[in-house]
């Protein structure tokens, strides 16, 4: 096989500019850090650079994950993410407290208020989806009531309180399990992408929330129910966003309303842009979004090492990402493509 055959080939693949921009994300940090890829054992743990990316952009994955099903289903986006995590965090925090707003011992079982949390973020993912796939309002229109609404809402369970769950059991999940060196948010985040990936790929899901995606009309004529397909699409985001919101909350031991999951949906969003999928629906790729994810953990994390500061940081990481998105737009792939093709016959 020819090289330009070859090269034409790997360009091809539907993952190589994601992995692409993340590696020249990755290699940009060793500028700064030479020691940027070194992994150290400290007090039993793992340590390093590269270990702090993978575990702070834990949440942010299990998010991506659901707002690619949402998007590739409907064509839009749940921008209401982020307020569900706050939502599933007050819950949890509050019924472990028992009303309290500072406790040293669970009040209630830890798997009742588990479930209790993941209930009312399915709860909240059933209410989006029920505007967008029954009522046929917009997705954005429809999920920014819930984005407006659902930190009221989680202040209203926490009666507008921070509430600290100071119990070590509760912080295992979003820390380390005793005697595993691996932070406990990789693993909520890796079991979250192999279950979801096996539900799509062991059954015809996954073909179904395509064909609604790229056609819903022609989909409803092959016999495909694409409001029931929506419907289900926007339960798991929010299922989705309550195990994230249930392991930022055990991260910081917690539930601060104000701040679990602030601005996570737009970092959610992006991830699924920056994985290459199209976000007008249709055919999606869950890796290509967990990609996504982790190269927006890693410009975040390149920034601060750079010293760009918290209020600054949107703006560095809006140009950074306008440039990773066109670099990947078939548009302009084609456009480079011509110009080279000119260039050979000239």
């Amino acid at each position: 096989m020819k090289l330009h055959e070859l090269w034409r080939k790997i360009i091809k693949f539907r993952l190589f500019f994601p992995l692409l921009c993340l590696g020249i994300v990755l290699l940009s940090n060793l500028v700064q850090h030479p020691d940027f890829f070194s992994v150290s054992v400290r007090n039993g743990v793992l340590y390093g650079y590269i270990i702090d990316v993978v575990n702070r952009s834990s949440e942010l994955v299990i998010l991506a994950v659901g707002m690619t099903l949402v998007t590739a289903s409907s064509g839009g986006q749940d921008i209401s993410v982020g307020a569900v995590m706050a939502v599933s965090g007050a819950v949890c925090c509050q019924i472990l407290s028992g009303g309290g707003t500072s406790v040293t011992e669970f009040q209630n079982p830890l798997i009742l208020a588990l479930v209790a949390a993941l209930a009312a973020a399915t709860l909240c993912g059933a209410f989006n989806g029920f505007l967008v796939a029954k009522l046929g309002i917009q997705p954005m229109v429809a999920t920014l009531i819930l984005f407006t609404a659902g930190r009221g809402i989680a202040q209203l369970v926490t009666r507008g309180q921070i509430t600290y769950i100071r119990v070590p059991a509760y912080r295992i999940p979003g820390g380390y399990i005793p005697g595993i060196p691996i932070p406990t948010p990789i693993f909520f985040a890796i079991g979250t992408l192999i279950v979801v990936a096996l539900l799509l790929k062991r059954t015809a899901i996954g073909l179904f929330i395509e064909t609604v995606g790229i056609n819903s009309s022609a989909a409803r004529l092959v016999g495909l129910n694409s409001t029931r397909i929506k419907f289900v699409c926007y339960i798991i985001c929010g299922l989705l966003s309550g195990i994230a919101g249930f392991v930022a909350s055990s991260r910081i031991y917690s539930a601060d309303a104000n701040n679990i999951g602030l601005n996570l949906e737009m970092d959610a969003i992006l991830a699924v842009a920056l994985g290459g999928n199209i976000l007008g629906g249709g055919k999606f790729t869950l890796v290509g979004s967990c990609i996504g994810a982790v190269t927006i953990q890693s410009l975040s994390t390149t920034l601060y090492a750079m010293n760009v500061s918290a209020d600054q940081l949107p703006v560095y990481k809006a140009i950074v990402v306008i440039a990773i998105v066109v670099l990947q737009s078939e548009t302009f792939r084609n456009a480079i493509t011509q110009l080279r093709k000119k260039e050979a016959r000239a």
